[in-house]
């Protein structure tokens, strides 16, 4: 499969600038199985979303579904949105060629900077199936938790939509190595760069192999396309040449 990550720098409440921008960065890098956008990618890291976030149909998510259905491709990453039960979600959209979205509503809301206040957190975990990969979908600050995270032998590939600022950049290229390491999987973390309400965002997105190796990294480039291509084939004989999921603890997150 191939993958390219869209490392945006995001204009602030501006959701037809900012999907101009990544409109722009995919025609810079044709041909990709999946494109994946930061958390919020159309209006930046927002903790009071009246006024900002997206009332349905959603234009960021209607501009999903035209360009997937238009590329040929699935578009993932998250949209702040008003949801239909009168809620405000951090919604990961993952659109598909054919237009059909499966959607995960972040769970770890980021009390640390008041997104608790205003959002709801979800409570499903959501693992989509594309191109012979199950993949799970999760936001941001749900990489300090390794429990949410945990691999059951259920996905292949995870990927974590971010705003994650520069004074805590180390813990983020940190734990999504971690996460790799200890799921035997693809982790695919986009950040974002530039600044947003209050905060400096310095990329450092990446693509990790499942034993913990680079195989792709944005840097701090802003406005950065970068492709590279992941195999299942090779995921299945690593897992069955050194098979330590099959020892994990057993437990159920309620």
């Amino acid at each position: 499969m191939k993958i390219t990550m869209l490392q945006t720098d995001i204009v602030p409440a501006d959701p037809r600038k900012n999907t101009d921008a990544a409109s722009a960065l995919m025609d810079q890098a044709p041909g990709s199985d999946l494109y994946i956008l930061p958390e919020m990618f159309s209006t930046g890291f927002c903790t009071s979303p009246e006024g900002i976030a997206e009332e349905a149909p959603y234009p960021s998510l209607l501009w999903m579904k035209r360009e997937a259905r238009e590329r040929g491709c699935a578009i993932a990453g998250s949209i702040a949105v008003h949801a239909e039960d009168n809620t405000w979600r951090n919604r990961f959209c993952f659109v598909h060629p054919d237009g059909k979205t499966d959607i995960y509503d972040k769970r770890h809301l980021f009390s640390y900077g008041d997104e608790h206040r205003a959002f709801t957190a979800g409570d499903r975990r959501v693992i989509v199936e594309y191109k012979g990969m199950r993949i799970l979908l999760l936001i941001c600050y749900d990489l300090r938790f390794p429990v949410w995270s945990r691999n059951r032998m259920d996905y292949d590939m995870a990927i974590y939509a971010a705003n994650w600022p520069s004074q805590r950049i180390d813990a983020w290229k940190t734990l999504l190595k971690a996460r790799a390491i200890e799921n035997q999987c693809y982790v695919c973390g986009v950040n974002r760069t530039g600044t947003g309400y209050g905060n400096i965002y310095p990329g450092a997105s990446a693509l990790i192999g499942p034993n913990g190796n680079t195989i792709a990294d944005c840097g701090d480039k802003a406005g950065a396309a970068v492709t590279a291509e992941i195999d299942m084939g090779v995921l299945e004989r690593f897992r069955h040449t050194f098979p330590i999921l099959e020892d994990a603890d057993k437990f159920h997150i309620v």
